[in-house]
C-alpha cells in the first residue's frame, strides 16, 4: 500500500543528510541500493506478521555508492513480508491500523527533520 500525502514525494535531499535523518527514525538501507536507486526500510515484527515501511529514492546526478548524490524521494509504501517470496504491497493485503498510524507518524517526523534543509 502506498502512503499518500506524506509531503516527502519529490523532495530533493543530499544523500549524506538523508541517511543521517533516516537512521534517526530507524529507516536503514541494508544493501537496497544500486547506482541510481536507494530504499530505506523500517522493519516491524508484530503478531500479525513482518512488515516493512519503505521510502524509495533515486538520483539523476550522482552515484549512490560514492555517497555523492542528490536523492529525489518517491511515494513511501508499506508491505507485508512473506517468506520466502518477499514483500507484497497489493490491494488484498490487510494492514493493522496501529501499524499504519506508526508509519504515518514516522514519515511525518522525517519530513519535519528534512524541512530546514530542502527548498519548498
Amino acid at each position: 500500500m502506498y502512503i499518500e500525502n506524506t509531503g516527502l514525494e519529490s523532495l530533493v535531499v543530499d544523500l549524506r543528510l538523508l541517511k543521517e535523518i533516516m537512521h534517526k527514525h530507524d529507516l536503514f538501507v541494508d544493501g537496497q541500493w544500486d547506482y541510481e536507486r536507494i530504499t530505506f526500510d523500517k522493519k516491524y515484527v508484530i503478531k500479525e506478521g513482518t512488515y516493512y515501511l519503505r521510502v524509495f529514492g533515486y538520483t539523476e546526478d550522482g552515484d549512490i555508492g560514492s555517497g555523492q548524490a542528490e536523492i529525489t524521494l518517491k511515494k513511501p509504501a508499506l508491505g507485508k513480508h512473506y517468506y520466502p517470496f518477499g514483500v507484497e504491497y497489493g490491494e488484498d493485503e490487510v494492514f493493522p491500523e496501529n501499524l499504519v498510524k506508526d508509519c504515518e507518524k514516522t514519515l511525518q517526523q522525517v519530513l519535519e527533520d528534512l524541512k530546514p534543509y530542502v527548498q519548498a
